[in-house]
């Protein structure tokens, strides 16, 4: 870690400003970067860390500032300026073409050549020396869609570092990785910083900032809130200065009064785990959650609830009446709504408004002789908007410029049109702030308050251990056990997740 009170800062941000129709992302944002340091940027949805990211990458141009590298003021017009200038970003979704394999994609646009042709035996050797210092051992040659995200995100740092980045900006770099797989990223970001790489990292998880950052800077409402030096990293100090108060992000649980048997799970076979049929019940008004580690079966299992992938064997009853649900319209029918883990790919039509984004799955119900029933699509957005406190200038606001804690809401709200019965909620809180994250939080307490039955997955062991009513454990595709909330200790949890413990 380089000693910031002696160095000079690599690079430094200096009053950027940026707006879009009815939203200023940034207003006069300050940062520097110092060489060889993790510098965690950290904020609510909508503070303005991923707009600062696309600016330092070239993708959007400031409206206002300037940046300086090495003291000297740039131009990041382009990707390909910020390239050439050494700044790189890794974006949550990965930006990897998986039909070509790892020393292609590492190399692809810059291909070495010889005779007119692409030198493969360069893009090997170069690729294997790159993959050596990100620790994954496979071949060049090795397809990217056989790896695992993990993997794969290990391929996104060696494309950064084939072009000598010296800046690496991480965008939620952890949302889709196995615990084990964190822990090589974390190897790999220590040996980069020792190697004189500057590192932004950009994560809602707290922990992870603790563990890693050398310093944090603070945004919020497009400002700078406050930095945090190493010895005053901490999970109450950087939540305090990103709501701006004390906070809490799970509240006390509270038990509450259930009602008949909602739904009645037995020996459901799905494809991912054919082995292992899955059994259980879940009650109205009951919050149920589902843990385990990634690849565990448990996405697996609410895409067979819903059908987007039909179960191989088994029964389902809703409401104690056996329901054959071999699609998601046969789901929505008996009173069904899943909220999916990726929100962009499978939640929102993101080139949508909002107000069409509330109302697609009701479009059906409401429709007037035939037609959209505009009305009844304005007053649904209208209030859902107020109910789950929507951030959005307009209803006609382009779902995809908002932060990612309101895209969720508006999935939510989309489902919640519907007045469902049982609602799949699949990491619900990944990728959204503090704030977003209690505000989903308190919204799954006042809906099973209601009657509504919740099943909800999520990687957060605080989320597992402090929500539930009870949770379901998932090892490798096979129900392993079941906790009261009494019986739920992250020692119990990860004994059945890893198989230590498996129900008989």
């Amino acid at each position: 870690m380089t000693d910031v009170s002696s160095a000079a800062p690599l690079l430094q941000v200096t009053q950027l400003s940026k707006q879009f129709p009815g939203v200023r992302a940034l207003d006069g944002v300050s940062l520097s970067l110092y060489p060889g340091e993790v510098l965690a940027v950290i904020g609510e949805n909508g503070a303005g860390k991923s707009t600062l990211m696309k600016i330092l990458a070239g993708i959007q141009p400031p409206d206002a500032g300037e940046v300086r590298l090495d003291g000297k003021v740039v131009s990041i017009d382009s990707i390909q300026a910020a390239s050439k200038l050494g700044i790189s970003l890794i974006h949550q979704e990965l930006n990897l073409a998986d039909n070509l394999d790892i020393g292609s994609n590492i190399f692809l646009g810059r291909e070495p050549h010889r005779w007119g042709v692409v030198d493969r035996r360069a893009v090997d050797r170069a690729s294997k020396e790159l993959l050596e210092q990100v620790g994954l051992d496979y071949s060049p040659r090795t397809l990217v869609r056989n790896l695992s995200v993990g993997q794969q995100q290990m391929v996104e740092i060696a494309k950064a570092l084939s072009v000598q980045s010296r800046v690496l900006i991480m965008d939620e770099p952890t949302s889709s990785l196995s615990q084990r797989e964190t822990d090589n990223l974390y190897r790999v970001i220590h040996s980069l910083r020792d190697a004189g790489v500057s590192i932004i990292y950009i994560s809602h998880r707290l922990g992870e900032v603790t563990d890693l950052a050398d310093r944090v800077v603070v945004l919020r409402d497009g400002h700078n809130a406050g930095d945090l030096a190493k010895s005053a990293i901490n999970h109450d100090n950087m939540v305090k200065l990103m709501v701006g108060r004390d906070f809490s992000e799970v509240r006390a649980y509270t038990p509450r009064p259930l009602g008949e048997e909602v739904l009645s799970v037995t020996g459901l076979v799905t494809a991912m785990h054919p082995k292992h049929p899955v059994s259980f019940s879940v009650r109205a008004g009951e919050i149920v959650g589902i843990g385990g580690l990634v690849g565990a079966g448990r996405t697996e299992l609410l895409q067979a609830l819903f059908g987007v992938v039909p179960p191989l064997a088994g029964t389902i009853a809703v409401a104690q009446e056996d329901t054959s649900i071999t699609c998601p319209i046969d789901a929505i029918d008996a009173g069904i709504a899943l909220v999916p883990e990726d929100r962009k790919q499978h939640g929102l039509i993101l080139e949508m408004a909002v107000r069409e984004n509330c109302s697609l799955a009701s479009v059906k119900r409401d429709q007037n002789r035939g037609l959209l029933n505009r009305e009844e699509e304005r007053c649904i957005c209208q209030e859902m908007v107020e109910k789950l406190h929507i951030k959005t200038p307009s209803d006609q606001q382009i779902a995809q410029v908002l932060s990612g804690g309101n895209q969720q809401k508006v999935v939510l709200g989309k489902w919640l049109a519907m007045k469902p019965r049982i609602l799949l909620l699949d990491e619900p809180t990944r990728g959204i702030d503090v704030g977003a994250k209690r505000e989903i939080y308190q919204l799954m307490e006042e809906l099973a308050e209601s009657g509504v039955a919740i099943i909800f997955v999520s990687s957060e062991m605080e989320e597992i251990l402090h929500l539930p009513d009870r949770a379901l454990i998932f090892h490798e595709g096979q129900l392993a056990g079941e906790l009261a909330h009494g019986e739920l200790t992250e020692e119990a949890v990860m004994h059945l997740a890893t198989g230590t413990v498996v129900a008989a």
